[in-house]
């Protein structure tokens, strides 16, 4: 229903290039609306937060952004005041040469923590940079603000005569608690007063925020939508659900693209008291070492799963009321139904798509969170990532 770097939204141009902070991949961008864009964001709650973070709440106060900066590759965390000077020259001298006001760019980092900005490079890639924005360029940002993903994230839909873009990156040290790491949605609809915040909230709770790689919050995390209303209004409703749907799917591709992963695990509780017992038994079972080895080895040990539930012993979970099963295969309803099944669910971890179904049969409350297996490639990447 989406379609990949196919619609962009009017009255807004992008620029993506190379300014060499690591490599000679695309690490600077910049996303700029041709006018003041209502806008709402969310940010990590990692009390280490980057310095680009305290400058973001500030600028997004007031309900309204102009122009979004990123580079990848270093984070501008942990860098004390000298990382707060950075990122707010950053803004600025955005602000400067493009000629809006500063409180109105929105910095944002991503990369190795503890590193001071190259602000340099930043100073250099700055520089001439109003003549280089250009129409139809998001998808070169989507790459730049990369850093160990291996492939974009970005969905463009139709609403009405509306555009929505999202694109987000994440790949490692993925437990939001908010967002993913980096994700920003651009659109050109007319949305009323008041709606833009709460409505980012909402979809962040059912997307980004039921997402987990390895239980590790990011400093950095951060999601923003920005609308110029330069197609005019649209039907709300319509609006949220797109939205809402294109923000799953985004979720669900930095759970498929976690550093090292083979596979998507997707985890379904149902059958739960409150909608807060059901996630947190999700996320125990989609985060825990042992069920994502084994299914990532093929291992039909359920006994994990069983494990990652008992472990969330403050909620009186009844074992013998708990049906777990792996896709349709059931292999515990109350008790252990035999070796009988066990052939079958190897099988079917054979599949790049695995889930998992947990009833836990105390109240009409449900969650669905989205993790990935874990191989040795996570343990490389993660041993050599400041090299």
């Amino acid at each position: 229903m989406y379609d990949s770097f196919v619609y962009e939204p009017r009255g807004f141009t992008s620029c993506a290039k190379n300014i060499n902070i690591k490599d000679d991949s695309l690490d600077f961008t910049v996303m700029l609306s041709r006018t003041r864009a209502k806008a709402a964001a969310v940010f990590t709650r990692n009390a280490f937060c980057g310095a680009p973070l305290v400058v973001g709440k500030e600028h997004v106060a007031d309900g309204y952004l102009q122009a979004i900066v990123v580079n990848s590759k270093n984070a501008n965390v942990a860098t004390g005041e000298e990382g707060l000077v950075n990122a707010r020259e950053t803004a600025r001298l955005v602000a400067e040469e493009l000629g809006i006001r500063e409180d109105d760019v929105l910095p944002s980092s991503t990369g190795v923590i503890g590193r001071p900005l190259p602000m340099g490079k930043i100073r250099a890639g700055i520089n001439g940079l109003k003549d280089e924005l250009a129409p139809n360029c998001l998808e070169r940002s989507a790459r730049a603000i990369m850093t160990t993903d291996t492939r974009p994230k970005m969905r463009s839909a139709r609403i009405g005569d509306a555009v929505l873009v999202g694109m987000c990156k994440g790949s490692g040290m993925i437990e939001p608690n908010m967002a993913t790491m980096l994700a920003y949605f651009l659109t050109d609809a007319q949305l009323p007063e008041g709606v833009l915040q709460p409505m980012m909230r909402e979809v962040m709770d059912v997307s980004f925020n039921m997402v987990s790689v390895d239980t590790d919050t990011s400093t950095s995390d951060t999601a923003v939508l920005m609308a110029n209303g330069e197609a005019g209004p649209v039907n709300i409703d319509a609006f949220r659900d797109t939205f809402e749907r294109m923000a799953v799917e985004l979720a669900k591709e930095v759970a498929s693209d976690g550093e090292g992963a083979t596979k998507l695990l997707e985890v379904v509780v149902s059958g739960a008291r409150t909608k807060a017992q059901a996630k947190t038994v999700a996320k125990s079972i989609v985060n825990s070492p042992l069920v994502k080895t084994a299914v990532y080895g093929r291992d039909p040990n359920w006994g994990r799963v069983a494990m990652a539930i008992g472990k969330c012993e403050d909620f009186g979970i009844e074992p013998n009321r708990v049906r777990i099963a792996f896709g349709d295969i059931t292999v515990y309803d109350g008790r252990d139904l035999g070796e009988q099944s066990l052939v079958a669910v190897s099988d079917y971890l054979a599949n790049e798509t695995v889930v998992i179904r947990v009833d836990l049969r105390m109240g009409g409350q449900a969650a669905v969170v989205w993790g990935c297996d874990l191989t040795e490639e996570y343990v490389h990447i993660n041993a050599d990532y400041t090299t």
